[in-house]
């Protein structure tokens, strides 16, 4: 239920009549006063006051609506769920065709994740930080990384050349250099702006010893 007309002896009782049946309260809801009402005299001609009140939707709502949206558009039958660790916002999609919303190497689940976050802190008090996942991706992907900066980086000390990785969005660049902080004799670095950043990992020059 997310609408209900009350009527009052007065626009405030009405109003905190319909609240009540919604469990909300007046700074989530939309109020309309249909009918001030009327004391009239002595009781007579006295006419009840009568309000619409709609539940507004919570910045979680709005965003579970909108992911919900995008899944029934795809042809994906996902359910949703949504857990919530101060201003983290964790979403889980799970469902049949899940691919679908993963896309190449993760290129949708990532779009889809921004966009989420811009639908959350539209209306939301506070900014709210947004990681959305899809049947455990985002740990498989994460493994990956690892696997791959690792090999990338024993690659780039044997041949003794720096080697640049594909673009890949903050969090996996993080991901990479994370990686590689316990290997000795190489570096990493970020280059190159925007949806082209990428990471170069290098092997460290050795100081050259003095005769």
């Amino acid at each position: 239920m997310r609408e209900v007309t009350a009527t009052g002896h007065s626009v405030e009782a009405a109003v905190e009549s319909a609240l009540a049946q919604l469990k909300t309260t007046k700074n989530q809801a939309e109020i309309i006063v249909v009918d001030k009402g009327k004391k009239g005299f002595l009781g007579i001609g006295a006419r009840s006051a009568t309000v619409t009140v709609r539940k507004l939707e919570t910045p979680l709502e709005s965003a579970e609506r909108f992911l919900q949206d995008i899944c029934n558009q795809m042809g994906v039958n996902a359910s949703i769920s949504a857990k919530k660790s101060g201003r983290n916002i964790f979403f889980e999609l799970k469902g049949d065709k899940i691919a679908l919303l993963i896309g190449k190497r993760g290129q949708t689940l990532n779009s889809l994740q921004y966009l989420t976050q811009l639908v959350i802190n539209k209306n939301s008090d506070e900014y709210l930080r947004v990681t959305l996942d899809a049947e455990g991706y985002r740990e498989r992907r994460k493994q990956s990384l690892i696997q791959l900066a690792e090999r990338t980086a024993h690659k780039a000390l044997k041949i003794g050349k720096e080697i640049s990785l594909e673009p890949m969005p903050s969090n996996e660049r993080k991901i990479i250099h994370n990686a590689l902080t316990g290997i000795k004799g190489i570096s990493t670095c970020s280059s190159g702006e925007d949806a082209f950043r990428h990471i170069i990992i290098s092997p460290e020059k050795k100081p050259i010893q003095k005769a």
